[in-house]
């Protein structure tokens, strides 16, 4: 691994925020702000932007590919995806369909990454029942699989009818749609990766990054013995980057309370506490402060666990578009080069 050879991206959930006077924004506006911060990524050489599926009140986007097609149209070389696609509550081939057409339409720089998410509400919302939750992953992912060979597929399952020779379209124009596996902790989704012979993209959203490196060795290990070529590797965590390290604290921490305390109500979590906000940053896997502090955190956890990506979550709870700029700026503009530089005198 070289530093040129590890792309750095964003991702957003469209999480609701509040406007300059402490507002909450409506969905259509949050909405148009993403796509300015798509686009701004674009012209800062951020390598990856990345937009998350849900279906609930406090996250704007529900169909990424709608949103990530208005930014392909105003955008040359950045690469775009979903992060993640809820492949459990959806249909495969609308899926392909939907990302093939955004492939066409940004001329190759689609990607997707296929996951069975973190919230449930869109298993209701389709009409999927969560005692299914492993068997409608399982089969739509091999389904999926299939579709990636650009070729007519003839599938048999038990949570769809079967397709015979079935040509599916758009195809990919050139070579084959990046699909990514999102896996939050299961040795099961890293060995399934790598039979389907897809790269890996792990969300580490808590506690130290390091302790993933089992995970990573698994992969490795399954495509030793599958006989393949290990796939890339890329690793999703939170941040926010400000001017200096106090700013970028005390502007996060009272929208990220919010959001953690929100959905740890949902799952029977404790309020977050501030001792835990500060030694998540220092120690776990939120990388927050100064363009210098977060690259100097940064940079070892990319060579020790030797990914190939890594994607920054910079939205969070209610933060201001105008503070999600700027920290878009200062990821683009000083943390990245200063990571390649560090990768580059280590290597």
């Amino acid at each position: 691994m070289t530093a040129n050879t590890v792309e750095f991206g964003l991702d957003t959930f469209g999480d609701v925020t509040q406007d300059e006077g402490g507002t909450l924004e409506s969905h259509a506006q949050v909405i148009r702000n993403v796509i300015e911060q798509g686009v701004f990524a674009d012209q800062l050489g951020v390598d990856f932007f990345g937009i998350g599926e849900h279906h609930r009140q406090d996250f704007a986007v529900s169909s990424p590919e709608t949103v990530l097609a208005a930014i392909a149209g105003r955008t040359s070389r950045i690469h775009l995806g979903s992060a993640v696609t809820v492949l459990s509550s959806d249909d495969p081939i609308r899926v392909f369909q939907r990302f093939s057409s955004l492939d066409a339409a940004s001329s190759g720089r689609a990607e997707v990454i296929l996951g069975r998410g973190s919230f449930t509400e869109s298993f209701p919302l389709f009409g999927f029942e969560l005692s299914q939750y492993e068997k409608l992953f399982e089969e739509k992912l091999d389904l999926f699989a299939a579709l990636l060979s650009n070729e007519p597929v003839t599938w048999k399952g038990t949570t769809r009818p079967p397709l015979s020779n079935q040509g599916v379209f758009p195809t990919i124009e050139k070579g084959h749609l990046k699909t990514w596996i999102g896996v939050g902790g299961s040795p099961a989704s890293v060995v399934r990766a790598a039979q389907y012979n897809l790269p890996l993209m792990l969300a580490i959203i808590g506690g130290s990054p390091y302790r993933f490196q089992p995970y990573i060795d698994l992969y490795h290990r399954a495509f030793a013995q599958l006989g393949g070529t290990v796939q890339p590797i890329g690793i999703h965590s939170p941040g926010y980057i400000a001017d200096t390290d106090d700013q970028a604290r005390e502007e996060l921490w009272p929208s990220y309370k919010a959001m953690r305390d929100r959905i740890g109500r949902e799952r029977g979590w404790p309020p977050m506490t501030r001792n835990e906000f500060d030694s998540e940053i220092e120690s776990g896997s939120l990388y927050v402060g100064s363009p210098e502090t977060v690259a100097a955190k940064l940079a070892p956890v990319i060579k020790t666990l030797g990914v190939s990506r890594f994607q920054m979550k910079y939205s969070a709870g209610t933060l201001s578009h105008r503070k999600l700029m700027r920290c878009i700026e200062l990821y683009g503009q000083k943390v990245i080069p200063a990571v390649r530089a560090a990768i580059s005198k280590e290597s």
